[in-house]
């Protein structure tokens, strides 16, 4: 046999042995199979949980869990050889991820092309992790902060501390959750003992009333517009009533969540390696 025939002959070999091994792997589109199998609530008609971008049925070589995949992300999962990527938070800077107005727009473009280029595929986790129970973002921020101790039995997300400063409680989760920039409203000598949590998005409702109950000294979010719950709260401490308000960030908030979420797939998705990639903080100051 010529060298040229024994050169042929190898690649052909290693050629079918890349195809063989990329039939064996699992595909995106049936990974999310066993997601739904798995995650103990009926998946939903309308969901934001879908693939976001690329093709179902391309072969996973790994799965990054991240909480927003930004273009940062992306690039680092595929570095890793993470081609699948599941996020909690949208992907194109929108809840429904809709791109209409974006089609010209380079920014989009460039995230976009490096998706199809790299052969990644997106999928949003959002409405059944937080619907499962217990809430995979929720038991994954306690978890974190080391507070499922303090956790009211029957609400993950209601806690009961020994007495402390706003000041002090605050600088503890600004520690273990290494955020960067946090904002706080109220008497930072107020004393604590009863909080809520709305990680992620706190709406105008419910997060008003919540934050006005009784049995509540301080309420914390990820992010909530400055006019609806941040003036509320602003309003409710000048009418007498001592309550503070504890803002982390949007991304900090739920990053725990999708830190466990990579530890729960593992159980159940034994063939490929998976990860749990962190989004940057954005803020700096």
């Amino acid at each position: 046999m010529s060298p040229e025939e024994v050169s042929r002959r190898a690649f052909l070999l290693t050629g079918a042995a890349l195809a063989a091994s990329a039939q064996s792997l699992p595909t995106a589109a049936g990974l999310i199979d066993r997601i739904k199998k798995n995650v103990g609530v009926p998946w939903r008609a309308t969901t934001v949980d879908n693939i976001i971008a690329g093709d179902p049925d391309t072969p996973v070589k790994g799965i990054a869990t991240t909480m927003m995949s930004t273009l940062d992300v992306i690039e680092r999962a595929s570095a890793a050889g993470k081609n699948f990527v599941i996020t909690h938070e949208p992907t194109f800077y929108s809840h429904q991820d809709t791109t209409d107005q974006l089609k010209n727009d380079s920014t989009y473009q460039f995230k976009a092309d490096f998706i199809e280029k790299h052969q990644m595929v997106i999928f949003r986790f959002h409405d059944h992790w937080h619907a499962r129970q217990p809430d995979g973002i929720a038991f994954g921020m306690a978890r974190e902060l080391g507070w499922q101790g303090n956790a009211v039995p029957g609400n993950q997300r209601q806690f009961v501390f020994p007495e402390i400063t706003l000041a002090r409680f605050a600088q503890q989760i600004k520690e273990r959750l290494k955020i960067r920039t946090m904002r706080v409203v109220g008497d930072p000598q107020l004393r604590v003992r009863n909080v809520a949590a709305n990680w992620g998005y706190a709406s105008e409702f419910p997060s008003i009333p919540q934050f006005a109950a009784p049995n509540v000294d301080v309420f914390i979010a990820g992010e909530a517009r400055e006019w609806e719950l941040v003036e509320y709260a602003q309003d409710s401490i000048t009418a007498g009533n001592k309550k503070g308000l504890i803002l982390l960030g949007h991304v900090v908030s739920e990053q725990a969540g999708m830190k466990y979420c990579a530890e729960w797939l593992k159980p159940f998705i034994p063939e490929v390696p998976i990860e749990f990639v962190p989004a940057v903080e954005p803020f700096w100051s």
